[in-house]
């Protein structure tokens, strides 16, 4: 790699080529407010270094033809890995958001060969610009101390794909992911306030506010797992207390606790309670119900700091509709109004968050390196 001085025009004509896939100069003038020669004093310029090629014409109602460009060879790929503790998921994309290649892995250790094939495949995509690997743990930002311990499980975590030496990589708590993804693709609209509630094996919560992911001072906004729990005065109070109520281990010791034989197999799985559920066993159903029930408890809770007037509930337990129903009736007993929408990206929309923060990355990569 060597710095580049694109000029600003170029760097506008390039960002905006990344946001509209393929365009004409004309609509490039449009999207980015310059004029018809600033525009094609930009485009030559990028056609120069392989950022930007032609690809096809357009014709238009009077007859007249124009040239269509988008991103060419050297604009490069960025990549997105969701690094789960019991799934491995990621996606390339070009800087203009096409698909090169997507996979995943249900078993964990397999994640560096996964990803290092992954690499191997895109050897004539242009450079690697920018890669985001989301994980579970807090990520502390730049200039701020971390916990040690967290601080270098993330680097376990991002070390262990194989990634190449000098890629730029950052690191990305996963729920923030599903967060920016429901803000760009996702049930929100055009919301542009709203909170992604995540329930799965455990609990965390994304905030986006005026369209802008809400990160915190240490990282940690949205770590509901550490609001106090259990607030009584017979108990303590313990750091992520909340999560082992609402997560479904928790879920699953309660549901075991008042299962008999005469209510059938024990579930394994807080998926296989909600299907028991959905088909009208009545103990699985008035778990779910409970359950959906505190659910809503912390949905208030949220509501009452924040007042996001939309929540969006994701993960393997609040993707589920049947939660959806208790978690409006109690926010409707103990809060404000708040919709309550089930995240339509399920089990994507972390890795799809992650890729959207590698795009913004790589593109700003692009305009000041090249090969």
């Amino acid at each position: 790699m060597v710095a580049l001085a694109l000029s600003d025009s170029a760097r506008e004509v390039f960002t905006g080529l990344a946001t509209l896939r393929r365009a004409t100069r004309p609509e490039l003038a449009a999207a980015c407010g310059l004029s018809k020669p600033t525009i094609s004093a930009a485009v030559a310029e990028l056609e120069a270094l392989g950022l930007v090629e032609r690809n096809g014409t357009a014709h238009g109602a009077t007859g007249r033809s124009a040239a269509v460009y988008r991103l060419g060879p050297a604009a490069g790929y960025v990549l997105a890995v969701d690094r789960g503790s019991t799934q491995v998921a990621y996606r390339a994309v070009g800087l203009d958001g096409r698909l090169l290649d997507q996979d995943h892995t249900d078993e964990p250790d397999a994640a560096r060969t996964m990803v290092r094939t992954a690499l191997r495949r895109r050897t004539r995509s242009g450079p690697l610009r920018a890669v985001v690997v989301a994980v579970s743990d807090v990520v502390t930002p730049e200039g701020r101390r971390g916990d040690p311990a967290v601080d270098q499980r993330i680097r376990a975590a991002v070390d262990g794909l194989g990634l190449p030496r000098g890629a730029s990589v950052r690191a990305e708590n996963n729920v923030n992911c599903a967060a920016v993804a429901e803000l760009h693709a996702g049930t929100s609209g055009s919301r542009d306030t709203f909170v992604y509630l995540q329930v799965g094996v455990g609990i965390g919560a994304g905030l986006v506010v005026n369209g802008r992911l809400v990160r915190g001072v240490n990282g940690a906004a949205g770590e509901v797992a550490r609001l106090a729990y259990p607030w009584v005065d017979d108990q303590a109070a313990r750091p992520d207390a909340l999560e082992a109520r609402l997560g479904s281990p928790g879920l699953l010791r309660r549901a075991r606790a008042r299962w008999s034989a005469g209510h059938g197999p024990v579930p394994d799985s807080a998926a296989t309670l909600f299907e028991l559920a959905d088909r009208g066993h009545p103990l699985a159903g008035e778990l779910v119900a409970e359950h959906s029930g505190e659910v809503g408890k912390l949905a208030a809770s949220i509501s009452a700091v924040l007042d996001p007037g939309l929540i969006v509930l994701g993960g393997g337990v609040g993707g589920n509709p049947l939660l959806t129903e208790g978690v409006a009736a109690t926010l409707t007993t103990l809060s404000w109004p708040t919709e309550v929408a089930v995240s339509r990206l399920g089990e994507q929309a972390t890795v799809l968050g992650a890729t959207h923060l590698a795009r913004e990355q790589g593109v700003l990569a692009a305009t000041l390196t090249a090969v």
